[in-house]
């Protein structure tokens, strides 16, 4: 018989990790406040330790044999843990892809420059596709020269991973890396100090 209703996803209460009481291992693996291993214990005596201490026993591992713990400040954990879920999902994220042709106005190929220029001096790599239509592709030479002119009036602030090559027969790519920091040109957008403060 089916249900008249759809089932819904069910969120459990239980917190992403057990901490202090709510740990039910007899025995655990401990890391103490300044990340040194102390070793298999007595989770009473990790709970004690961590009383001392004024913080939490935290179970980071369950899965493990003795589950590991961690004795540290809740609060603090947590902003830890959400800070490094957060880089880690920003760092997925810093890819930009441009798409230029071959036959592209020069106009139009200096607005993409200087957005590519931008994502390089945002510490942002570059994708740059170049698809080749109809007749184009009996003369890719004409695209591979718009994409090394391109990577070449960028080089200030990224360099090509490796030389453009073609994906199929219609897509040239080419993925361009920020410099670091010390060796890359100044922002052109960046607002001079001076005329920052006039305003």
């Amino acid at each position: 018989m089916s249900r008249p209703f759809p089932s819904r996803t069910f969120h459990s209460r239980e917190p992403a990790h057990r901490r202090n009481g709510k740990i039910r291992a007899r025995e655990v693996r401990v890391i103490d406040d300044q990340k040194q291993q102390l070793g298999v214990m007595a989770l009473t005596a990790a709970l004690q330790l961590a009383r001392d201490k004024g913080l939490d026993l935290i179970e980071i591992a369950p899965n493990a044999t003795p589950p590991v713990c961690r004795i540290v400040d809740y609060g603090k954990f947590l902003y830890e843990e959400a800070k490094r879920n957060k880089d880690a999902h920003q760092s997925a994220n810093r890819m930009k892809e441009l798409q230029i042709s071959a036959t592209i106005d020069p106009h139009d190929l200096a607005v993409k420059r200087d957005h590519a220029i931008q994502f390089l001096c945002d510490d942002m790599k570059v994708r740059l596709k170049l698809r080749f239509r109809g007749r184009q592709k009996a003369h890719k030479e004409v695209g591979f020269g718009v994409m090394n002119q391109f990577v070449g009036d960028v080089a200030p602030y990224g360099h090509a991973d490796a030389p453009p090559k073609m994906v199929g027969d219609r897509d040239l790519n080419v993925q361009i890396s920020p410099l670091p920091r010390n060796k890359r040109a100044k922002n052109p957008r960046a607002t001079p100090p001076e005329a920052a403060e006039s305003q």
